[in-house]
């Protein structure tokens, strides 16, 4: 089966695809839909209701199953932000920026907690249909590790003490990442999509 993800980022992609390479699933991105804009509506206020305004939009222009996600970053100490606007959080918008302007923010505090959120959304002729995945961790006060992306060099996750998400091999991020724990439903989710419409 052929599913579009509804994203043009390719550490994304490397992590989705990563998940389903010894499976029947073709993962394809927006690079295979010339007609598909630059960037994807997001007028939601939380991770779900994102990733299915992105999936709605790639699925009514294409009229392809379409799997969207929207994930983010919450932090204790600032009341959950960014969350939604993690990609957003600064001015500039770059990760380099973000990060800065997350360790000015909390800068003294020393409640550190947060977690990575992400939310998937199938849409398709059958319906719609979501999951969640999250990862709990604390945010530490210098960048560690090469990999990932985004807060990854700063975000130290519980089940991998001492080394940041930065830090973890793909296939060990893959096994506790938010993103990770969302997208290894989506077999399921898929199953039961297509199961409960062939009831109706």
């Amino acid at each position: 089966m052929q599913l579009l993800i509804a994203t043009r980022n390719d550490h994304k992609l490397q992590e989705i695809r990563a998940l389903f390479a010894n499976t029947s699933l073709t993962i394809l991105d927006l690079r295979s839909v010339p007609e598909a804009p630059e960037e994807l509506p997001e007028h939601g206020n939380t991770f779900v209701a994102n990733a299915l305004e992105k999936a709605r939009f790639i699925y009514e222009l294409t009229g392809r199953i379409a799997v969207a996600d929207d994930s983010g970053i919450e932090v204790d100490a600032l009341g959950g932000a960014p969350g939604v606007f993690s990609k957003r959080f600064s001015p500039e918008g770059t990760d380099e920026a973000n990060n800065a302007y997350l360790m000015q923010r909390l800068a003294g505090n020393a409640n550190r907690r947060a977690r990575y959120r992400c939310v998937i959304a199938v849409v398709g002729p059958e319906g719609e249909a979501t999951a969640e995945g999250v990862c709990e961790g604390r945010i530490v006060e210098s960048p560690r590790g090469r990999g990932g992306f985004g807060y990854d060099p700063y975000f130290l996750p519980d089940e991998f003490p001492g080394r940041t998400m930065a830090e973890l091999s793909m296939a060990e991020k893959n096994t506790i990442s938010h993103r990770g724990r969302a997208f290894t439903q989506l077999p399921g989710l898929l199953t039961q999509f297509f199961s409960e419409a062939g009831k109706n």
